[in-house]
């Protein structure tokens, strides 16, 4: 019989150790609150830092604010496979832009592109539709723009 009560009193006291050590480590406001799981599992007493923390994206669904001052590549992008993605996703965080930095860096980076890009065939996550490509025998050491325009990927390839 002790060969049953042996393992569950280990169990016991993993349990319990797991018990106390949340116990002191997990903040007393930390929880659902009212809000439930979905939006309140933080911590309450941090709620102010975070709203108190600098916006830097002025993402808008319809990339408005850049078509204000580049109405080509907006209409070229909309066009695209890439017309889901946010200018800033590429171009980085445009809050102060044109006046800080007067031009937004662009990330040319073959590794950007490989996020999406790059063939995983999961099945299910719908990444299987996506069209994706070994990087290692598909132009390696190449930048993917050297090619392709982000904008509009079908236009001009070589």
């Amino acid at each position: 019989m002790s060969h049953v009560w042996r393992p569950l009193w280990v169990v016991i006291v993993l349990v319990a150790g797991v018990l106390t050590f949340r116990h002191f480590y997990v903040p007393k406001d930390f929880g659902i609150q009212e809000q439930g799981y979905m939006y309140g599992f933080h911590r309450l007493s941090n709620e102010q830092d975070w709203i108190n923390f600098p916006i830097s994206y002025k993402f808008s669904k319809d990339d408005s604010y850049c078509q204000q001052c580049h109405p080509g590549h907006v209409k070229s992008l909309l066009a695209s496979p890439h017309a889901i993605i946010p200018c800033e996703d590429c171009h980085g965080p445009a809050l102060n832009h044109p006046d800080n930095p007067p031009k937004l860096q662009i990330d040319k980076r073959r590794a950007l592109c490989l996020r999406c890009h790059a063939n995983l065939p999961y099945p299910g996550a719908g990444r299987n539709v996506m069209p994706g490509i070994d990087p290692l025998t598909h132009n390696p050491g190449q930048e993917c723009v050297e090619c392709h325009n982000p904008h509009n990927v079908m236009e001009g390839l070589q």
